[in-house]
């Protein structure tokens, strides 16, 4: 099968590609618009879901394989189980959201988005707000519900193990949050949509699949942060001085590696330096 080619924006034996057009840096016109408060809410119960969810599965995990009361050190869900309730809520709310907020779910996956110009400064920086306000709400109600076992198991908070240095804990979050935004852009991309229309493939699927593999690979270095609201809400309901100490890690490590991510698709993959550079080229020619 002879590869497709492109050509003017459409692909020969392909569906016709355009990309969207960059987001205003500024947008104040969104504040007047329904839709941007909806997506607002969207955002802000997804977190929410997702923080209830995984944190519950977290602590009732650690009192399962807890033998001093009287569980088994081999029962529960394991790491394995732990990495599948993350990565298998992020595949849910990401398909329940996608058409209203763009399932973000992340300030990371968001400051990513607005490295790349697909959402305005407004946008990004509400729906950081509204992301960290539903993981304190989600990690609250894990509080409420497990009172006797909240505090006991660590609240569910992630804090940098005692067998790694500081920089590992960091390279570990900017790497996991590279994988998970570089899955985001090439998952989301038109170009790949329009190229393999005919491949039936959920961009949610491979979202949930790289949020899966990096928490079985980092679990046991940070607890896998990879997302800033997530770690900021356990943080905050836990209140303990040892969920601080390396709180830092949670959002340097994830902006880091959503704007590496951001860079290398937009940049290198889909060769926007070489597409601003033939442009500038063309511009200065027909001044001459």
């Amino acid at each position: 099968m002879a590869k497709d080619i492109e050509v003017g924006g459409t692909y020969e034996g392909g569906k016709d590609y355009q990309d969207p057009p960059p987001a205003p840096f500024i947008d104040p016109a969104e504040l007047t618009k329904w839709s941007f408060y909806r997506a607002l809410i969207a955002e802000f119960v997804a977190t929410l879901l997702f923080l209830y969810i995984t944190v519950l599965t977290v602590i009732g995990y650690k009192r399962q394989s807890d033998t001093d009361n009287g569980g088994d050190l081999c029962g529960g869900v394991g790491i394995l189980g732990i990495s599948w309730a993350f990565g298998g809520m992020i595949f849910v709310l990401v398909y329940c959201t996608a058409g209203i907020s763009g399932g973000h779910i992340n300030p990371a996956v968001t400051f990513g988005l607005f490295l790349a110009r697909k959402i305005s400064l407004i946008r990004a920086f509400l729906y950081m707000v509204a992301q960290c306000l539903g993981a304190i709400c989600g990690v609250g109600l894990v509080k409420a519900f497990q009172r006797a076992y909240y505090v006991k198991y660590g609240g569910g908070a992630n804090t940098l193990s005692a067998d790694y240095s500081k920089g590992t804990g960091l390279a570990a979050e900017i790497i996991g949050t590279f994988v998970l935004v570089y899955t985001v852009f090439s998952a989301t991309d038109p170009k790949r949509n329009a190229r393999d229309s005919h491949v039936p493939v959920l961009a949610p699927l491979p979202i949930g699949f790289a949020v899966f593999m990096v928490h079985l690979a980092t679990i046991p270095i940070t607890g896998t942060g990879i997302n800033p609201a997530r770690s900021f809400g356990a943080a905050v309901i836990y209140g303990h001085k040892k969920s601080w100490d390396d709180h830092w890690i949670f959002w340097v490590g994830p902006f880091i590696g959503a704007a590496i991510a951001a860079i290398y698709h937009q940049y290198i993959l889909r060769a926007g330096a070489v597409k601003a550079l033939g442009s500038f080229k063309s511009t200065s020619s027909s001044y001459h």
